[in-house]
């Protein structure tokens, strides 16, 4: 994914099909300089981690 879309979808308060190794998550925030997503699983908002947008898919 672009960060750009990411971003997009992080600030959009909408549900968008986003999935990380398989798993749907939410986009938390997107910091642009670092091309990192701060994201959570749909099922598991407590838990929240960094990953490159680069390997978030949207479906």
């Amino acid at each position: 994914m672009e960060v750009i879309r990411a971003k997009q979808i992080a600030e959009s308060g909408k549900i968008v099909p986003v999935t990380y190794e398989g798993q749907q998550v939410m986009i938390q925030h997107v910091d642009e300089e670092r091309e990192m997503a701060r994201i959570y699983r749909k099922n598991d908002p407590e838990k929240e981690w960094e990953v490159p947008v680069r390997l978030l898919q949207e479906e």
